[in-house]
């Protein structure tokens, strides 16, 4: 399994919003994708999907699947793409859910659009979320009743249903705190390690970059101005804008021993 991107330009009018002439996800990899806010990064991710277009950008370039390409499909033929095999969780996972329907409806609702019959759609759901160590009984509640490492959980869960080969994780720490974002870090290593799942972990936080990632790529400006494995690239960067990300990066001060 292989996520390929090559030559991907993403304009809204004359402004370029994204430019990627290179990227690849392999399967049991987790590769960031990092930058400052309005570097591209979420835009990038939107393309992947397909869904760039409906925010009004032009889109061109190529996206592959196992050599399937995808940039120019039809939107019946990306819907069967979408969900099965990409799938995709945001920074708020609260907007991601219809807060009048039950979480289990949401989920079986989803998987038979994807043509599971009823009952194998919840027994589907009901291992997913048993998979990221959450009770099935969560499924009669509500969005609003579940807290936002929970929901996060479950739109994992989701993708875990759906069979998904590749997971696009666009800021999904950023809102939570620090002990729910170590779980959810714990849980896309153990998504990667046991089932191997290509990972696309869109971040600004270079820390949380260098304890989860492989390779990491990096986004200025729309471009993609470096990549490598992480350890290199945090270790000896080769672009100035990274050093200048690392830098900003905040260090705990040491006391001196007896201060």
């Amino acid at each position: 399994m292989k996520l390929e991107i090559r030559d991907l330009e993403v304009r809204f009018g004359t402004r370029l919003a994204a430019s990627v002439a290179e990227l690849s996800v392999d399967g049991g990899e987790i590769v960031g994708l990092a930058g400052e806010s309005g570097s591209g990064k979420s835009v990038t991710i939107l393309a992947v999907l397909g869904l760039a277009g409906t925010a009004g950008a032009t889109v061109t370039g190529s996206v592959k699947l196992d050599g399937q390409e995808l940039t120019g499909l039809s939107g019946a033929a990306l819907r069967a793409v979408r969900g099965r095999r990409i799938a995709a969780i945001f920074q708020s996972p609260s907007l991601a859910f219809n807060p009048v329907f039950r979480v289990g409806a949401i989920m079986s609702r989803t998987l038979r659009l994807h043509g599971l019959p009823a009952d194998e759609a919840r027994q589907r759901a009901d291992a997913a979320m048993r998979s990221v160590l959450l009770s099935p009984s969560l499924l009669r509640r509500y969005p609003a009743q579940l807290s936002g490492g929970q929901l996060q959980r479950v739109a994992i869960a989701l993708a875990l249903a759906l069979r998904a080969e590749v997971l696009l994780a666009d800021e999904p720490t950023s809102a939570l705190d620090v002990t729910v974002q170590a779980e959810v870090l714990e849980l896309l290593r153990e998504l990667r390690d046991s089932r191997g799942m290509a990972i696309l972990f869109v971040s600004h936080d270079l820390a949380v970059i260098a304890e989860l990632c492989d390779r990491v790529a990096i986004m200025r400006s729309g471009e993609v101005v470096e990549q490598g494995p992480t350890r290199r690239v945090i270790a000896a960067p080769h672009h100035e804008y990274t050093r200048e990300l690392l830098a900003a990066v905040p260090r705990l001060a040491v006391p001196e021993p007896g201060t």
